[in-house]
């Protein structure tokens, strides 16, 4: 692993080897942490989660802790990852939307119009005041152990708004780009405002790191990503910068917008398994990696998925700091005492002399 060798009373004080590798600097082991963590393979989930509604959970204070607990406490992660959706913050402003079972996020109005893009208010803390008394909670729990916040990117959350749900092709949501960039660039603008909210009320609250999240950004070009798009993940960046936590940024089939995704102001670039790491290192520049083990791997036996995980922690040593984790999602059916051997072996893992 490279590091800056001008290092600061304050890097010396940082202990968790999670936000160590965020900044560039040497961590007692590897850390790992897993999207989707908080939930989807554990029974412990699945038992809380019984008969509650997605969107309910996510504003249950009491639900959201012991969720965001389970993972740290069964796998020992290195950090926690806020238990929410990224529609949440468009939900709490008053957006009328609903997570359906086996779909997803499903918007009753999709966005047609310049009235309803000035309808999209901005989010106070009196929106998310169950969530924020989650964070402050966790903090105490985890004693010690790294939250990260987390927050929909722009174009993610403009697709689903568009669409109306999940799409394959977003047609509309180019519809919209290509044909009214003024009111397509309107509504980014709104959506990048109530994102960067919604992180700052979590940083603010205790949240040590934020991930932004571009799910659907794959679907774009690179140059269609730089007009139509990076100015506004820039923005949400931009707008928890002063508060000197690291920014995760991360979107799935964005191979080709990696270097792009870290100029919109990420620390931390996070990698889907479709690129080697060594490639996508050499793409980011100066910049922390996070990833990038293929999800389906844990169905393997459990010495293919070491050997795997060894190839990742070996190629991320040249980067400035590598966070170890899946290229994508936990999958549902996995089984949560693969996640637990994989997490141990990444964290003893020594190169062989």
């Amino acid at each position: 692993m490279t590091t800056d060798a001008r290092t600061t009373p304050l890097d010396d004080a940082i202990t968790s080897p999670f936000l160590r590798a965020c900044r560039g600097l040497e961590p007692s082991h590897t850390p790992v942490w897993f999207m989707r963590q908080a939930g989807r393979s554990l029974p412990e989930y699945l038992a809380i989660r019984e008969g509650v509604p997605m969107l309910e959970s996510c504003f249950r204070t009491d639900m959201v802790v012991e969720i965001t607990m389970q993972p740290v406490r069964r796998h020992g992660v290195d950090a926690a990852i806020f238990f929410s959706d990224i529609v949440v913050p468009l939900k709490a402003i008053g957006v009328d939307l609903d997570i359906v079972p086996g779909t997803g996020p499903v918007v009753a109005e999709p966005i047609r119009s310049a009235e309803q893009v000035g309808a999209l208010r901005d989010l106070e803390p009196d929106d998310v005041t169950s969530i924020t008394d989650a964070v402050r909670g966790l903090v105490q729990e985890l004693d010690g152990t790294p939250l990260i916040g987390f927050a929909g990117a722009p174009f993610t959350l403009a697709s689903y708004l568009v669409e109306g749900g999940p799409s394959r092709d977003h047609r509309r949501t180019k519809e919209l780009m290509y044909g009214s960039p003024d009111l397509w660039h309107a509504l980014l603008g709104r959506i990048a405002a109530i994102a960067g909210q919604f992180l700052r009320l979590q940083v603010e609250a205790g949240a040590s790191a934020i991930q932004l999240f571009d799910s659907w950004a794959g679907a774009l070009s690179p140059a269609d990503y730089d007009t139509y798009v990076r100015p506004h993940s820039t923005a949400v960046l931009e707008s928890v910068a002063d508060l000197d936590v690291p920014r995760i940024h991360f979107g799935v089939g964005t191979g080709e917008l990696l270097s792009r995704m870290g100029d919109a102001g990420a620390d931390v670039v996070g990698v889907d398994w479709r690129v080697p790491l060594a490639d996508a290192i050499g793409r980011v520049g100066p910049r922390a990696v996070q990833g990038n083990l293929d999800p389906t791997l844990l169905f393997a036996p459990t010495e293919v998925v070491h050997a795997r995980a060894a190839e990742v922690i070996e190629a991320g040593r040249a980067a400035r700091g590598h966070v170890f984790n899946l290229g994508h999602g936990v999958l549902p059916a996995t089984d949560p005492d693969a996640l637990t051997r994989l997490v141990d072996f990444v964290h003893s893992y020594e190169p062989e002399a």
